[in-house]
């Protein structure tokens, strides 16, 4: 079924990503304990924690979409009937939500092949490629907007966990 496959690729996405915000803590956490206890700053790990970071943060929306944590602001469709509601919610995905993941999903595509092609490196104290985080944005996108499907097809064929 193409819900249960959308939902179990976000799930382990989720999961497999979720692991990266320990690995950037242990790194700010080295970082601090070579700072304040040795004296001996490291080069490297603002600019490593700050990538993971990245990576945690935007690979995790479809999963957060998957679990519905992301904002949803219902002062209208509070008071609206089950079959009205449905038609909201699938409107909303068709109007806003779709056109914006598809422009998330292009124009990712885009930045990240420019970065790639010009082997875009950061700043800091150590160069390190940008284009595996902007790659990770288009990833990203595209799990987004296979959640989405996923979702429109929970709503249109009764299949949410929580009917909330």
């Amino acid at each position: 079924m193409v819900i249960r496959a959308i939902d179990g690729l976000n799930e382990i996405v989720g999961r497999i990503v979720s692991v990266v915000a320990v690995v950037f803590a242990a790194i700010i956490i080295y970082d601090v304990v070579m700072r304040y206890a040795f004296n001996e700053p490291t080069r490297w790990a603002f600019d490593v924690s700050k990538q993971l970071y990245g990576f945690y943060f935007i690979l995790l929306g479809g999963y957060a979409l998957r679990h519905r944590a992301h904002v949803n602001v219902d002062l209208v469709t509070e008071k609206l009937g089950p079959g009205a509601l449905k038609a909201v919610e699938v409107a909303g995905y068709a109007i806003f939500f779709f056109p914006f993941a598809w422009v998330f999903l292009t124009r990712s595509w885009e930045f990240a092949m420019r970065s790639w092609t010009q082997g875009e490196t950061t700043y800091g104290a150590i160069q390190m490629p940008v284009y595996p985080l902007k790659m990770a944005m288009c990833v990203a996108a595209g799990l987004l907007l296979l959640q989405g499907v996923s979702e429109v097809l929970k709503i249109i064929l009764n299949h949410r966990e929580d009917q909330a």
